[in-house]
């Protein structure tokens, strides 16, 4: 199962990402929960200690590893180097591991252009080719507002895209905005899980802006769950409710998955 979660900042993608990647861990699965936004803070969702999470290198910061592995030294711009650098031992050397789930932090690229092809770029997007291409774990990862991170070939293998909405029209934009990228490089459906919900009117609200079997679920807005990052905790340890909403997404993705693979 690959699931890849996007959506405006301070929506709760990343809360979702990480009961998402704790249910499944929790249900058996082997796990990897990749933080592919630039405002990296998965961990902390997850639950992980702060020492922990301080030792934490973005893989994209990993100079020598990222020279090694391209044959190019860092920050180079318009030279040679490997286009198609080793990645599949990078998730088992680098994830750190707590209550069940993998980690592994990508980090971001400060380029000197959009558009820019440099050798930290390019071993964070074969990487997340081979996690969705070859990995044979469920992947989970948290995206920044898009989907920078996967080209043509990595989109088609992700079994679901998901972009985590409020019931506002500037959340909604993103989602249009997510839509018309992942068609763009062949994603078929694009779904939606509606966040901090109120009311039925709000559920009612966001369905209207979408397609037929568009939305996967709605998760109520939960004040717990709102303060479970004051106290380093992770949402999933603080709240029943929450976690039996995430239950019955977890769910439909699932049957998304079976339905994919008749």
């Amino acid at each position: 199962m690959k699931i890849a979660v996007t959506g405006k900042g301070g929506v709760g993608k990343t809360t979702f990402s990480s009961m998402l990647s704790r249910m499944f861990a929790e249900d058996g699965y082997r796990v990897v929960a990749v933080d592919a936004d630039p405002d990296a803070n998965l961990a902390l969702a997850l639950g992980f200690p702060r020492e922990v999470y301080d030792s934490i290198v973005p893989i994209s910061e990993m100079k020598k590893l990222v020279s090694d592995r391209t044959a190019a030294e860092t920050g180079t711009f318009n030279k040679m180097f490997k286009l198609n650098p080793k990645v599949d031992d990078i998730p088992e050397q680098h994830c750190q591991e707590y209550n069940g789930v993998r980690l592994l932090t990508l980090g971001t690229v400060d380029s000197g252009g959009s558009g820019c092809v440099c050798p930290e770029h390019v071993l964070l997007k074969r990487l997340c080719s081979h996690l969705i291409l070859q990995n044979k774990d469920v992947v989970v990862m948290d995206m920044e507002a898009g989907i920078e991170h996967l080209g043509r070939g990595t989109a088609q293998g992700v079994d679901a895209f998901i972009v985590v909405v409020e019931p506002g029209e500037r959340s909604l934009q993103t989602y249009r905005k997510v839509k018309k990228l992942g068609s763009d490089i062949g994603v078929k459906q694009v779904f939606v899980v509606g966040n901090k919900i109120r009311n039925k009117d709000d559920e009612d609200f966001i369905k209207s802006n979408l397609e037929d079997g568009e939305a996967l679920g709605f998760i109520y807005y939960n004040q717990d769950v709102i303060n479970s990052d004051r106290s380093n905790q992770s949402p999933y340890d603080v709240s029943t409710q929450t976690k039996d909403e995430i239950k019955v997404i977890k769910d439909r993705l699932l049957q998304i998955k079976e339905n994919k693979n008749k």
